[in-house]
């Protein structure tokens, strides 16, 4: 399946009961040949209004990571989630969760083609349900951010979600801090020049 024909195949997606409740399906966003690719778990309110990953909050706080700090643009990179659809705790959608094994199991072959299509020389995952998904594992964000992983020969970066920053402190918190020596250590394997203190 080519770039367009997952993207088709996803924007019609019936597999899960999360096609009930969502208003757009949030396909991803950046270069489909992008050198990093950052996962996330699932949209937003403003993703699911908007078709685009990672543009509330938590989105902002990603863009100055990957434009005040790596010195790139949104489009250079590659955004994703490990679903493709708002997961609520109701129907009236006024509270996010993480994916369901069910929700993940139907809805991450979209993302793995993607990231054999991309096939980026790194990957960011953002928070606990991406983390553990791609490495198939149940140790904590804590555990294992800061400290390359492997997915299929791809070298994975495990960090804080920004929201999670954002709720513990946000902008003067010390997990912003973490979150920004992990991605200098994407951007010294990579070759990009660290050339700013921060985000």
């Amino acid at each position: 399946m080519n770039w367009e024909e997952l993207k088709q195949a996803a924007l019609g997606c019936k597999k899960c009961r999360l096609c009930e409740t969502r208003k757009t399906v949030v396909f991803g966003e950046g270069s489909p040949s992008a050198r990093v690719m950052f996962i996330g778990e699932g949209p937003g309110k403003t993703e699911d209004e908007t078709g685009r990953p990672f543009v509330g909050r938590a989105g902002e706080l990603l863009t100055r990571i990957v434009e005040n700090g790596m010195g790139l643009t949104r489009q250079d990179v590659y955004i994703a989630n490990v679903v493709k659809c708002r997961p609520t705790v109701d129907q009236k959608g006024f509270k996010d969760r993480p994916p369901d094994p069910e929700e993940t199991a139907a809805c991450s072959p979209y993302l793995m083609r993607q990231i054999q299509l991309i096939a980026p020389e790194a990957i960011v995952t953002l928070g606990n349900p991406s983390t553990r998904f791609l490495l198939q594992t149940s140790t904590g964000i804590t555990k294992l951010r800061g400290k390359w992983a492997d997915y299929n020969g791809i070298p994975v970066m495990p960090t804080y979600h920004p929201s999670y920053v954002l709720r513990n402190g946000g902008e003067k918190s010390p997990l912003r801090r973490d979150v920004w020596e992990d991605i200098k250590m994407v951007m010294n394997r990579l070759g990009i020049p660290v050339r700013s203190p921060g985000t």
